[in-house]
């Protein structure tokens, strides 16, 4: 157990990023999923642009890489553009 106080702030803040880190992580594992399984042409489009920003968010506070964005949100565009 920690024995300075600054420590056990830091375990108290680090678990309340997790939470929200979790949260969010999972919320937009969904959102791509749901754009995935959209056969709506227009429907899709309007998914899309919500779902590049939160995986531009996601990949800008470090919670996935960013590569691994540009990446998903490349095969995302693409499943759009086919439909």
């Amino acid at each position: 157990m920690a024995n300075h106080k600054s420590a056990l702030k830091r375990i108290r803040s680090n678990s309340a990023k997790q939470v929200r880190n979790k949260y969010q992580h999972k919320t937009t594992r969904n959102a791509v999923r749901a754009l995935r399984s959209t056969t709506d042409k227009t429907e899709a489009e309007g998914q899309l642009s919500k779902v590049v920003a939160m995986l531009q968010k996601l990949a800008k506070n470090n919670i996935i890489h960013k590569n691994k964005a540009a990446n998903i949100q490349s095969k995302l565009t693409k499943h759009v553009a086919s439909l």
